[in-house]
């Protein structure tokens, strides 16, 4: 862990600090959006569906502190979330367990599992090592990347979560294998979530684009 920042028990969660920032996940906040008359709008929804398939398998291979897979989970399926970074994954596995024990998110964390682990090597020995035994067998029909790459200029990390982030985790160099990675899962999909005007996921591009204002989903069809 970096010198500046540590994790600290409070009586409402695990928490990442430096001392002046803290970061602690929490997907109350997500409430309203899991809402049926909201949920099935969101483009992460409508760009991770596939038509005639109501139960799906989602790997979130890039899970950060997997508010993204709520959103998923909140749509009835399954979603395996992967962050290698031990501390976030401390972070991350706490969110997890809190709102199991939180009636109006219950049902949705129940279908979240989250595993330590790097997300290329998780789509190269997907349900084969240990780190899955308590999930079981898992083939997913879809796996979503959010990989964090390089910024240009540091005024860009101006969200606090990013600024702790980085502390911990570099930003993803190896874009071409954990794409190559994900393609070879056997997985129906591949969607991955891009800046608005950012460059396509190891040059790659894609069946189609869903656009929002500020960001886009690159969706592979296989």
């Amino acid at each position: 862990m970096d010198a500046d920042v540590e994790l600290v028990q409070k009586e409402y969660g695990l928490v990442l600090t430096d001392g002046k920032l803290e970061l602690f996940g929490d997907y109350s906040k997500l409430l309203k959006r899991i809402k049926p008359s909201v949920l099935y709008k969101e483009l992460l929804i409508r760009a991770v569906k596939i038509k005639g398939k109501e139960d799906l398998k989602v790997l979130d291979a890039t899970a950060g502190l997997g508010e993204d897979s709520f959103l998923l989970a909140a749509a009835g399926w399954d979603v395996v979330l992967c962050e290698y970074n031990e501390t976030i994954y401390a972070l991350l596995k706490d969110t997890i367990e809190r709102s199991r024990s939180i009636e109006d998110m219950e049902s949705v964390a129940k279908r979240m599992h989250c595993v330590c682990m790097d997300g290329k090597e998780a789509c190269e020995t997907i349900g084969a090592k240990e780190e899955f035994l308590e999930i079981g067998s898992f083939q997913p029909d879809v796996v979503f990347l959010d990989p964090m790459f390089p910024e240009k200029t540091k005024n860009s990390l101006t969200n606090k979560k990013l600024q702790l982030f980085q502390k911990l985790e570099s930003p993803c160099r190896t874009e071409e294998e954990l794409f190559s990675a994900a393609l070879m899962t056997g997985a129906k999909k591949v969607v991955v979530k891009r800046p608005l005007k950012g460059a396509y996921l190891a040059s790659k591009k894609p069946s189609h684009s869903i656009f929002g204002k500020t960001i886009r989903y690159d969706c592979y069809v296989l």
